[in-house]
């Protein structure tokens, strides 16, 4: 009943925003050869050179080969990403619980659509591989945010200070991925 009643009350604004989006055109999901994407924080673009047989994709100082000719280097590149993020993002992760004393049981790199990180009650620490695609101070924050849960399984003012302890430059990590998260994949 009190969703009918939302709707009911902001109607109109919801018309004006459904016909402000229709206007604008769908971005394109395909990546071709030129693309530019962030990696490590920085944007990158995508190279392709044409081997016969085979293309090869590069960007930084990644090389991905691919059989035959691809318009589409968006999915080779997603997944390379997420094997980067799962070769490098539970090493970084050992460390930090290490450094700060805290148990940690398991670590998965998994493919979240609205969340960079999160932190079960028993002990798993779940971050999202496009990480791989913010600084390294940014990814630190998230895995130092998640870690400290571990202590305080919840947003209070008491896990904001252990936040603060272990990593004093969070906000600046906050402000980055509010300004550039939307352009990670």
């Amino acid at each position: 009943m009190a969703a009918r009643e939302f709707v009911a009350r902001h109607l109109d604004w919801l018309r004006r925003q459904r016909e402000r989006w229709a206007g604008r055109p769908a971005p394109d999901a395909r990546w071709p050869a030129g693309t530019e994407i962030l990696f490590r924080g920085e944007p990158v673009k995508i190279a392709a050179e044409d081997r016969g047989r085979r293309t090869v994709f590069t960007f930084a100082d990644q090389s991905i080969h691919a059989t035959g000719v691809v318009q589409d280097c968006r999915p080779l590149v997603e997944r390379h990403l997420h094997r980067l993020a799962t070769a490098e993002l539970p090493p970084r992760v050992l460390e930090f619980a290490r450094l700060h004393a805290v148990a940690v049981q398991r670590v998965v790199v998994r493919n979240q659509k609205s969340r960079w990180g999160s932190c079960s009650r028993r002990g798993t620490i779940s971050l999202n591989w496009r990480l791989i695609q913010a600084p390294v101070f940014v990814t630190d924050y998230i895995i130092l945010h998640e870690l400290m849960h571990l202590r305080q399984m919840n947003h209070s003012a008491r896990f904001w200070r252990e936040v603060e302890s272990v990593c004093p430059g969070f906000r600046e990590a906050e402000r980055w991925l509010k300004a550039h998260g939307r352009l990670l994949c």
